[in-house]
C-alpha cells in the first residue's frame, strides 16, 4: 500500500511561491543573456558592415599603424611599440579563416575583439547595476562609440586591449559578488596576460590592490593566496617568450629584433615612447582637456554623460568599492592620454570611455530605481507603461549617435591600399627602388609576393629605434643599412641619392613622405600616377618617366 504524507507537511502556498520564484529568475537569467547577446550581435553586425575590406594604408591620425600590424600578423612577425604578441598571435588565428582577403580577415579580428569588449561592458553593468536595461544602455553607449568603432573595422590593437581590460575587472566583480578565491586568482592571470598586449593595460593591477583592499582587506594578508596570484600573473605574461623565440627565427617584419635583453626590454618596456609621455607643462593641461572634452561628447551624448555623473555620485555614496576601482582607472587613463604626445593619442581615451560606461550603468539602474519608486505610486498600467518609455528612451539615447559613428567609420568601400598595390605593381620599372614609410608595400611582398624585384627603403624617423624591417629584401641591420642607403638621414635625400645610381627611384605620395624635403635639395619629381607614385630624379640623374618634372 502507497502512504501519502499528511497534508500538513506540504504547505499548499508554498509550493507555488518557491515555483514561483524559480521561475522568475530563469526568466531573468535568459532576459539578462538575450539583452546582452542582443547588445553585442548588434553592433558586431554594425561593425561588419561598415569593415575595411582589404589592406588599408598609412594616414594620419587612425591608419598609422594598420598597413603593417595587417602584414605582421599574416607572417607573424614582431610588431613595433611594444611587440604586442598576444595580438599578433590572436590575429594569425583568424587568417586561416576561409572568407576574403588575408588582410579582411585581420581586420575581421579587430572587430570580434570589439564586440567582446562590448559584451564584457554589459556584464560589468548588470553586476554593477543589477538592471538588464542599465547594462544594456552602458554597453550599447561603449559599442557605437566612434572611437572604439574606429578601430573595430581596421587592423589595430585597441580594441583587443579593451576587450582583455574587461576581462579581469568581470573578474574582480564576480569576485566581490561570491568571495570565491578563484575570480581573484583569474584576475591575476588574466592581468599579466592583457599587458603582453598593451602596457597600459597594466593600471588595472594597482585598481585591483585598492578594489579587493575595500571590499575584504583580509584577502591582502593572506600570504597564500598571494603567492598563487603573483605566479598566475608571471604565468600571464609568457606570452612575451614569442618575441624573442620568434626573433631568432628571422621572421619577416622584425622590427624591434629582441634577441637580446636589451633589445627585449627596449620593445616590451616601450622605451621608443618614452619622450612622448608626460610630455605636456601645466599650463598646456586646460588645452589638453578640452581636447579630451571634445572627444569625450563625440562618443557619448551629453546626456549619457550626465547620467554616468550620477552614476559616480550614487557609487560614492552606495558603493564605495567601485567608485575607488572605477574612478581610479578613469583618472589614471585619463591623465596619461591627456598627456602623451602622440598622432593618435584620442585611441589612449578609449579605456576612459569604458570606465564612464560602467558608471553610466550604475547611473541608469539607480535612475531607474528611482522612477520605479514613483510609478508605485500610480496605477499599476499607468506605472508600467511609464517604466517601458523610460526605459526605451534611455535605449535610444545611444542609439542616436549610431548614424553619425556609421557615417564616419565605414570603410567598407575604402580600397586605397589595394590601389597602391596595384599601381606599383603595374607602373614601377623592373628593379627600381621605392621610397615609403609603413606603407602596404610590405603586404604586396611578403603576403602577396609580388613585384619582389623592387627595393623598397623606409628612411624616415619612425619615432623610434628600429633594427631591422628598413630595406626590402635586404636582411641587414639599421648600422648597415644607414652605411648602404644613407637612412639616418630623415629627409630621405641621401636615401634617393645613393639608390639612384642603380635605377629608376619613387616615392608614395604619403603625409609622412611628403616632397618638401627633396625639392629643397634639388631633386626633381615626375608624376607616374596622381595621389600615388611619383618618380624622384636627383640633379645630373637619369628621368625614367615622360612628363615634366613638378619640382
Amino acid at each position: 500500500m502507497v502512504r501519502s504524507l499528511p497534508v500538513e507537511t506540504v504547505p499548499i502556498d508554498k509550493v507555488p511561491r518557491d515555483k514561483t520564484r524559480r521561475h522568475e529568475a530563469r526568466l531573468g537569467t535568459r532576459l539578462a543573456l538575450l539583452a546582452g547577446a542582443g547588445v553585442t550581435l548588434l553592433v558586431f553586425v554594425l561593425y561588419l558592415l561598415t569593415l575595411a575590406p582589404t589592406i588599408l594604408y598609412y594616414d594620419r591620425p587612425i591608419l598609422l599603424d594598420s598597413a603593417m600590424l595587417s602584414t605582421q600578423a599574416i607572417v607573424l612577425g614582431i610588431p613595433g611599440g611594444t611587440g604586442e604578441p598576444t595580438w599578433a598571435m590572436l590575429t594569425h588565428l583568424f587568417t586561416y579563416l576561409p572568407f576574403g582577403d588575408p588582410a579582411y580577415r585581420t581586420n575581421l579580428a579587430s572587430a570580434a575583439y570589439a564586440a567582446g569588449a562590448v559584451l564584457l561592458v554589459y556584464r560589468a553593468g548588470l553586476l554593477l547595476s543589477g538592471r538588464v536595461v542599465a547594462a544594456a544602455v552602458g554597453a550599447l553607449a561603449f559599442g557605437v562609440g566612434t572611437t572604439l568603432w574606429s578601430q573595430a573595422v581596421i587592423a589595430e590593437v585597441y580594441t583587443l586591449n579593451a576587450f582583455l581590460i574587461m576581462c579581469p575587472i568581470v573578474c574582480l566583480l564576480l569576485w566581490r559578488e561570491g568571495r570565491g578565491d578563484r575570480y581573484l586568482l583569474l584576475a591575476s592571470f588574466l592581468m599579466g596576460f592583457a599587458m603582453t598586449n598593451h602596457v597600459t593595460s597594466g593600471l588595472v593591477l594597482p585598481a585591483a590592490f585598492l578594489f579587493v583592499g575595500t571590499v575584504d582587506r583580509s584577502r591582502l594578508l593572506d600570504w597564500k593566496l598571494a603567492l598563487k596570484g603573483a605566479g598566475l600573473f608571471i604565468l600571464g605574461l609568457v606570452p612575451y617568450l614569442y618575441l624573442p623565440l620568434r626573433a631568432m627565427m628571422d621572421p619577416p617584419m622584425n622590427e624591434g629584433d629582441p634577441t637580446n635583453f636589451d633589445r627585449f626590454w627596449y620593445l616590451v618596456s616601450g622605451s621608443g615612447h618614452q619622450g612622448n609621455m608626460f610630455a605636456y607643462g601645466p599650463t598646456e593641461i586646460p588645452g589638453r582637456l578640452i581636447f579630451y572634452g571634445g572627444h569625450l561628447f563625440e562618443n557619448l551624448h551629453w546626456v549619457l554623460v550626465m547620467i554616468a555623473m550620477v552614476g559616480f555620485s550614487y557609487m560614492l555614496f552606495r558603493d564605495r568599492a567601485a567608485a575607488v576601482f572605477l574612478g581610479f582607472l578613469y583618472l589614471g587613463w585619463l591623465i596619461y592620454g591627456i598627456e602623451y604626445r602622440i598622432y593618435d593619442a584620442l585611441l589612449y581615451f578609449i579605456p576612459t570611455y569604458m570606465m564612464i560606461s560602467l558608471m553610466l550603468a550604475v547611473g541608469v539602474g539607480a535612475l531607474s530605481q528611482t522612477a520605479e519608486d514613483l510609478a508605485g505610486r500610480l496605477s499599476r498600467p499607468v506605472g508600467t507603461a511609464i517604466l517601458v518609455m523610460a526605459s526605451v528612451a534611455l535605449l535610444m539615447v545611444p542609439v542616436l549617435g549610431a548614424p553619425s559613428s556609421f557615417s564616419a567609420n565605414d570603410r567598407s568601400e575604402d580600397y586605397r591600399g589595394r590601389e597602391i598595390i596595384e599601381t606599383v605593381a603595374e607602373d614601377a620599372l623592373p628593379n627600381s627602388t621605392i621610397l615609403h614609410h609603413r606603407s602596404t608595400l610590405w603586404y604586396m611582398v611578403l603576403v602577396e609576393e609580388r613585384r619582389r624585384d623592387l627595393r623598397i627603403i623606409d628612411p624616415w624617423y619612425p619615432s623610434r629605434q628600429r633594427f631591422t624591417d628598413i630595406v626590402w629584401p635586404d636582411d641587414i641591420d639599421n648600422v648597415d643599412t644607414n652605411l648602404r642607403y644613407g637612412t639616418n638621414d630623415y629627409t630621405g635625400v641621401s636615401t634617393v641619392k645613393e639608390t639612384a645610381k642603380e635605377g629608376p627611384v619613387y616615392i608614395l605620395d604619403q603625409e609622412s613622405a611628403g616632397p618638401s624635403n627633396l625639392r629643397d635639395a634639388g631633386i626633381g619629381i615626375v608624376r607616374v600616377e596622381q595621389g600615388v607614385l611619383y618618380e624622384l630624379v636627383p640633379p645630373g640623374g637619369k628621368q625614367h618617366t615622360d612628363g615634366p618634372i613638378v619640382g
